[in-house]
């Protein structure tokens, strides 16, 4: 039985050899391997055979099989390079340098101005997180400071799923996990995050308000941060994204998560100031809620308040590239109107 298996292997390696196809690669696999095959027919009579005659038996044409399934892969690999060379050169001679006729798609707005303010920030040390659009009721509220029953969850009417969860409202509702993920922060090296993504709120929908938007939200913690540490982060991302003097003002504004807050507007570069649809005909644009994070906001993510301050602010990415772009009606931003779309680059 030894010298059959080895006479096997030598008709498979002729027969392999003369192989010029697939197809006959696929006719000599089944020759030996199929379900009535040279190698499977020795390998159910060895039930007949003693018990050392089976093992030798069975371990020649076990390594046989091996051989042949190799030897099967590597040819049909072999084909395939001489079919693609033979392709290759029967294919008419083709310039790489000329200019594609094809339309080349475009960043959508919103990405630009996402990936410009990622950049800004990553100089300065700050880690990007991507934050879960399905939430928890406890990370989208409560763990921000927004208990049951709160005024300010009627300021933010989401949708629930069956389960309980709901879409978030704000950016903000990653920041428990976040705080949780990376613990207190070291003497001299505060926690410096960045986390955009997309959120969700029953609006009526009109030139400023979507049901679905964008925001970018930050945060550092660390020892003695303060407001002035808030101020210049902002004063550096919008001079660094609209590349010119920006008229803003900040006014105490209520936020549950921060505390004191304040709301950063920018002077409407849609009409100038004047008022338009857009800013509501008042010449502003909130574009940045921000402030110092609440104590208790602080304690939930797991940081002592008494060791540790930080500042949180979080910005309208879809607000910002109209103001960016000039784009006067939100709704253009998720319309996949790609006449409108496509001419940013």
């Amino acid at each position: 039985m030894l010298e059959i298996v080895e006479k096997l292997k030598k008709e498979f390696d002729a027969k392999l050899a003369e192989s010029k196809s697939n197809d006959e690669i696929e006719a000599i696999r089944i020759a030996y391997l199929g379900k009535k095959g040279a190698v499977t027919d020795v390998l159910k009579s060895l039930k007949d055979m003693d018990a050392e005659m089976k093992k030798q038996v069975g371990q020649q044409v076990n390594v046989l099989k091996d051989e042949i399934e190799e030897k099967l892969r590597l040819q049909a690999k072999k084909m395939e390079e001489i079919k693609y060379q033979m392709a290759m050169e029967r294919a008419e001679p083709f310039d790489f340098s000329i200019p594609s006729t094809q339309e080349i798609g475009s960043l959508h707005p919103i990405t630009i101005v996402q990936r410009q303010i990622e950049t800004i920030f990553k100089s300065m040390g700050f880690i990007i997180e991507d934050g879960l659009e399905i939430q928890t009721e406890y990370n989208n509220f409560e763990a921000v400071n927004i208990p049951k029953h709160h005024p300010a969850r009627d300021m933010q009417d989401t949708y629930y799923l069956s389960n309980g969860q709901l879409l978030k409202t704000h950016t903000s509702a990653a920041q428990n996990a976040i705080m949780r993920k990376y613990g207190a922060p070291k003497p001299g090296e505060p926690l410096r995050v960045l986390f955009p993504g997309r959120c969700f709120r029953n609006e009526n929908i009109d030139a400023s308000h979507e049901n679905t938007f964008f925001q970018l939200e930050g945060m550092m913690i660390g020892d003695n941060i303060s407001i002035s540490n808030l101020i210049y982060f902002m004063k550096v991302l919008l001079s660094e994204v609209f590349e010119r003097d920006v008229k803003v003002r900040l006014r105490p504004g209520f936020f549950p998560f921060v505390e004191p807050g304040f709301e950063l507007d920018i002077n409407c570069l849609i009409c100038g100031g004047k008022g338009c649809s857009t800013c509501k005909q008042s010449g502003w644009l909130e574009l940045l809620p921000c402030g110092m994070i609440h104590p208790n906001v602080l304690t939930m993510g797991g940081i002592d308040p008494e060791k540790y301050t930080g500042f949180a602010f979080g910005l309208g990415l879809t607000r910002l590239a109209m103001m960016k772009y000039g784009i006067k009606d939100i709704r253009v931003l998720n319309s996949g109107n790609l006449k409108a779309l496509k001419q940013f680059k």
